[in-house]
């Protein structure tokens, strides 16, 4: 992954593949649940059941990318900050 710290990778890594399994496993029980019923009920349910899942991603994915731009704006600086230093 694209983190610098080994602890929070190993978390990170970890909480983004609970949130895989939890949006995978919510999809796939609740579609199976309602296929019975109609094709489209199950199709909505899965989702409506995906969705707690997705949103973890996503704010883990937005983690990720938050700290990212930190690493790179803290290398901006200590880029400027030298170039400054120079003259």
């Amino acid at each position: 992954m694209r983190l610098k710290d080994k602890s929070l990778h190993v978390i990170v890594n970890f909480l983004l593949g609970v949130s895989w399994a939890s949006m995978l496993v919510g999809a796939v029980t609740s579609f199976l649940s309602f296929y019975e019923e109609t094709f489209f009920f199950a199709l909505v349910s899965a989702f409506i059941a995906a969705l707690p899942g997705l949103v973890g991603i996503l704010a883990i994915e937005h983690f990720i990318n938050s700290k990212e731009k930190l690493y790179e704006l803290q290398k901006q600086t200590k880029i400027l900050e030298d170039a400054f230093k120079n003259k």
